[in-house]
């Protein structure tokens, strides 16, 4: 769908469901976009929450929240998300 490849700012979230067991489906389709700025993992399982965490291409990596941070925390997305760990746009 266009919006879970957009970089959507405002009241915005995606949530896509997945088969079970299907991580690195998952990880295929969150990967697949110009964008990187952050995401979010919601899970019962901590194990799983570290792996996908590590796997995705985002600069920030919310687990079982969103947009709880500190703005003394280090802050940067990937590919065309701002001014990012690898020097975005």
């Amino acid at each position: 769908m266009y919006i879970a490849q957009e970089e959507s700012f405002g009241p915005v979230m995606v949530i896509s469901k997945f088969k079970n067991g299907d991580v690195d489906g998952v990880l295929r389709r969150a990967n697949a976009t110009e964008y990187g700025l952050a995401s979010g993992v919601f899970t019962r399982d901590i194990n799983k929450a570290l792996y996908i965490s590590e796997k995705l291409e985002a600069g920030t990596v919310f687990i079982n929240t969103y947009n709880k941070t500190d703005v003394a925390a280090p802050f940067g997305g990937f590919k065309l998300s701002g001014f990012g760990k690898d020097l975005g746009k």
